[in-house]
């Protein structure tokens, strides 16, 4: 078996940030982590020989309606549990067009703005790893 290839994209919007809730049932959620009832960054897997930034920008659309302007490279990191291997990328859009919609309702309940130092303890792995990374400082050049 072969590590899959994911994107995230972390909307920024004076200090806080976009979280989506995945539905509690893990085949409603599309999680091969286990991230059913978790707050998540918009994202998803990344298609054949599609670019990583094409792949960040059409997952953004097709879950918040939202159109990333400009996107930042944030971090790389690997995602594991005893069944799946992830290798995730995450991006950082701090300019886009539109308003976050819950496109995709059976898989994302709700989207919704939390401060970046507020934020719900039940975050999607993915997504905790990336937000810290930022909040470290941590972000590629």
């Amino acid at each position: 078996m072969k590590p899959g290839l994911g994107v995230g994209v972390m909307i920024l919007k004076d200090n806080k940030i976009l979280l989506g809730l995945r539905n509690p049932d893990k085949v409603k959620a599309s999680s091969e982590l286990q991230g059913q009832g978790t707050w998540t960054m918009p994202g998803g897997k990344v298609e054949f020989m599609e670019r990583l930034e094409d792949a960040a920008k059409r997952e953004l659309k097709e879950e918040t309606d939202l159109d990333a302007v400009k996107l930042e490279l944030l971090c790389v990191n690997d995602d594991m549990t005893e069944t799946a291997h992830y290798v995730t990328v995450g991006f950082i859009a701090r300019e886009y067009e539109g308003e976050p919609k819950a496109m995709e309702p059976e898989t994302i309940l709700e989207w919704k703005w939390f401060d970046m130092e507020e934020l719900p303890e039940n975050l999607y792995e993915p997504s905790r790893k990336c937000i810290l990374k930022y909040k470290k400082g941590i972000i590629y050049e």
